[in-house]
């Protein structure tokens, strides 16, 4: 399932749309090292990297993390991007980062899977130890989403054979016995019903204000889906409306 994830993202290049806004957070917070939180099979990063690096800023050093850590996926990664993504290879809890993995945080559809006390303790984190982070989730609860998710088997079937490496399970749980179209378009629709909305993210940040700290909260509009978003990051003194001035010229219409 998440090497189909990873090559439905990919092919698609889904979050190629937020790379200007995740850039210039990455700027407000001083930092150029991502940890990305429930990675997964590696999610969206290998095109993502790729969009990063030419984008004509410096590409930051990312770091897959996980509870459960797919170590092949993500070493496969690593040698797909040339080392511009590494992985951590214990398990890491998106609740309580451990202090030495210190870096602007990534989330990427994956914080629905999280009740919403579990999601607060997450921004909590992030807010209290002066770290960055970013969420990015394409589920909604809207017709038009949910409509789009019945596309994604046929997506992920036309998708099989081009997937590294190449594995006869993989063709037989997808064409033979079709378990991982079925479950790819079931978890799809959880997802639309699990997720947040803008203001479901505004309610889980509330009480987390500070002068050095700053929220965002809107939605990207892409070619095949709506992202909605949530950054947070913390931003040096002066250099605040700066980053207004930036924001204001991602938002202007092309």
């Amino acid at each position: 399932m998440t090497d189909g994830l990873e090559a439905m993202w990919s092919s698609q290049d889904i979050y190629g749309p937020i790379v200007p806004r995740l850039q210039h957070a990455l700027a407000a917070a001083g930092t150029r090292r991502v940890i990305d939180l429930c990675s997964g099979g590696g999610g969206p990063w290998i095109r993502l990297a790729r969009d990063l690096a030419e984008s004509g800023e410096p590409a930051p050093a990312v770091l897959l993390t996980d509870k459960y850590p797919n170590q092949p996926a993500f070493e496969r990664i690593r040698v797909a991007t040339g080392n511009a993504v590494g992985f951590h290879p214990d398990p890491v809890d998106a609740t309580r980062i451990p202090p030495e993995l210190a870096g602007f945080r990534t989330m990427f559809t994956t914080f629905h899977h999280f009740a919403p006390h579990e999601a607060k303790a997450i921004l909590k984190d992030a807010f209290d130890q002066g770290q960055g982070i970013a969420i990015f989730e394409t589920p909604k609860r809207d017709a038009r989403t949910l409509l789009m998710v019945f596309l994604v088997p046929l997506l992920a079937l036309g998708l099989v054979p081009r997937i590294r490496p190449f594995r006869w399970s993989r063709i037989f749980w997808n064409y033979c016995l079709p378990v991982i179209p079925f479950t790819l378009w079931f978890d799809g629709v959880m997802s639309c019903l699990r997720s947040y909305s803008q203001a479901d993210l505004r309610e889980s940040i509330a009480g987390f204000t500070s002068e050095n700290y700053r929220w965002e909260v809107g939605e990207e509009r892409g070619r095949w889906a709506s992202i909605t978003y949530l950054l947070g990051c913390p931003v040096r003194r002066g250099e605040l409306e700066d980053l207004e001035l930036a924001a204001a010229e991602i938002e202007k219409p092309t």
